[in-house]
This record gives C-alpha cells, structure tokens and sequence, in this order.
C-alpha cells in the first residue's frame, strides 16, 4: 500500500529488521495488536510490536496510507501475502500455505492463524486515515491435548515441520516480503498484491475472482455476467480465525 515508511527512532538490535521498521517488544502478557494502536499515531509507520510469546508468533505493523480509508483497508490482503510468503520460506517442501477469504491462514488444511486490521475510530471513508495496523498471529506449538493426527481444524508449525522456526525470524522475513509488496504497489498498483493474495485462495475450478477498489472479492464464472460480491468491511469486524475468550488462534 502506498506509505510513508518513515520511523522517528532506531529499530531495536535484537532482529535483523530492514531499515524502514522500528522495533518495540512486549512481555508475554502483552497484545501486539492493542499496543500497536495506542502508540500508532505517536510512533508511526514502520513501527512493528513484537510479544515474546513460546505458542505464538504475535506481532502488529503501523502503516501511513496516503489513499482514503475505503481504498486504504486493502492493506489487509499486503499484510496477510505477506505473512504467506514469509511462512513458504520457511516451510517443508511443497507444505500447502493458504487463506480463508479474507484473514485465516492454513497450512496443510490446518488452521495457524491469521491477520487483522484496525484504523481510527474517527476516520472518514472518503480520507486517508491517519494509520493502519495490521496484526498477525500464527501458533507455533498446539496447547491442546489432542495428537496432531486429531486435531481436523487447529494446525501448528511445530507439527507442520517448521523446525526450529522462532517467532523472531518469521517477523524478520514478513518484514522484507511486506516492503517487497508496498513497494510493487506503488510502482505497479494493487493488482500485484491482490495476484499474490488470490492465488493461495482454495481453487475453484471454472471461477475468476479479483478485489475491487475497497478490498472486496468479486467472484464470477467464466462466460457469466452475474457476479457475486463478498464485502471487506463487514468481514475485517470480527476475525474468522480469533478465539475472543483466549485471544489466540481457534482450535
């Protein structure tokens, strides 16, 4: 998303982060996605929250978007293209890595996580907002008592054969892949984000799918005029893929 990806201090040492980012940690008990908000307008873009938790990969982005809000929210699809390609490096061979439109992301069929956005309470559809945070979480260990083999829904990366996978070196590639998408963006427009998103939804054979210019999916089959039209606003209020009672991803 075109952005201003200035940062006012020095990213923290403790990640090998690209230049344009700053870096602030929370204990366990933090929320990224929360923290994130409260700081966005003071801090800036660029500023990742990070809380180092052992089960999570939990992590929130401020961005600056110069579109209006309506335009803006398509910062979700770049966020969670991101996060998908950050997973693929470093993923088993050939591991499947896809979405539920619009914010759950599988791997093998297993749910891990997801992404969401948030933007002032006050913001105009028709202004660019002052920021945008898209948070992110992704389960790294299973807490449940069920054996991987039972568990249908809920996946994790340990069980999914992403060894030795910190939270840290994830955010660190979501890092790079997120500027490689903003910055084909800005020179190319948002068809090059929306290709990325689109081709790890689950295929349907027959049907083309695009996002229009507020981030909504539009799905029609080939040959057909009649189109069906899934909105992004609605859908980004309560997340697919978000345990309200445990802030974690379902299981």
């Amino acid at each position: 998303m075109p952005t201003d990806t200035r940062v006012r201090t020095p990213f923290a040492p403790a990640l090998d982060m690209p230049p344009a980012f700053r870096l602030v940690s929370l204990r366990e008990v933090g929320d990224a996605f929360a923290r994130a908000q409260e700081i966005a307008a003071d801090e800036g873009a660029g500023t990742l929250v990070w809380v180092g938790r052992f089960d999570l990969v939990e992590f929130a982005v401020v961005l600056e978007p110069d579109e209006p809000l309506r335009a803006a929210r398509r910062a979700l699809y770049a966020g969670m293209a991101a996060l998908a390609d950050a997973l693929a490096v470093h993923a088993p061979p050939e591991k499947p890595i896809g979405f539920d439109w619009p914010d759950a992301i599988r791997v093998d069929g297993g749910l891990v996580g997801g992404g969401r956005l948030a933007w002032p309470v006050d913001a105009r559809e028709d202004s660019a907002p002052r920021w945008l945070v898209f948070g992110a979480s992704i389960r790294t260990v299973a807490m449940s008592d069920a054996a991987a083999g039972l568990r249908p829904i809920e996946a994790a990366l340990e069980d999914e054969g992403f060894d030795d996978l910190g939270s840290g070196r994830l955010i660190e590639s979501f890092a790079r892949h997120l500027m490689v998408l903003i910055d084909a963006w800005q020179e190319s427009g948002f068809g090059v984000v929306a290709q990325s998103y689109l081709t790890r939804l689950p295929a349907e054979p027959g049907m083309e799918r695009t996002i229009d210019g507020v981030g909504d999916l539009l799905v029609r089959r080939k040959g057909k005029l009649d189109v069906k039209k899934h909105r992004l606003l609605p859908a980004l209020a309560v997340p697919s893929w978000l345990d309200p009672n445990t802030g974690a991803p379902r299981a």
